[in-house]
């Protein structure tokens, strides 16, 4: 099977709203509720698992979609590290995406698989 490596951002480069989240702030915190993934557009930001990095992401990376998918409690804190802009995305946009653009799909659910490898090397 042929790999097509997508970048999400171009997805939403039409977008005119987005939620900007200033330097040293967080997205979201790891145990809060989620009914939102998003998409960074810009700046730089940490992943973080019980208080360790364990990514830093830039433009294209999809955060977020794991309590999207599932319902339960963010299992992450993201803190920006430079001004990020995210395009939000919602349940319904989601499934509409996963039904339009399979290559999106397929990207969540690798983003998805290389998290969990990488939390259960820190583990």
């Amino acid at each position: 099977m042929e790999v097509k490596v997508m970048n999400p951002a171009d997805l939403f480069r039409h977008e005119t709203s987005f939620h900007n989240v200033s330097a040293g702030e967080s997205l979201f915190r790891e145990g809060e509720s989620g009914n939102k993934m998003y998409v960074q557009m810009s700046g730089t930001a940490d992943i973080m698992v019980k208080g360790k990095v364990v990514e830093k992401t830039a433009a294209g990376a999809v955060l977020g979609e794991m309590a999207l998918i599932d319902g339960g409690p963010r299992a992450a804190t993201v803190i920006a590290t430079s001004d990020c802009r995210f395009a939000v995305i919602e349940a319904k946009r989601f499934g509409f995406l996963v039904q339009q653009t399979p290559n999106f799909a397929l990207h969540v659910m690798r983003v998805l698989a290389s998290r969990l490898r990488t939390v259960d090397a820190f583990l």
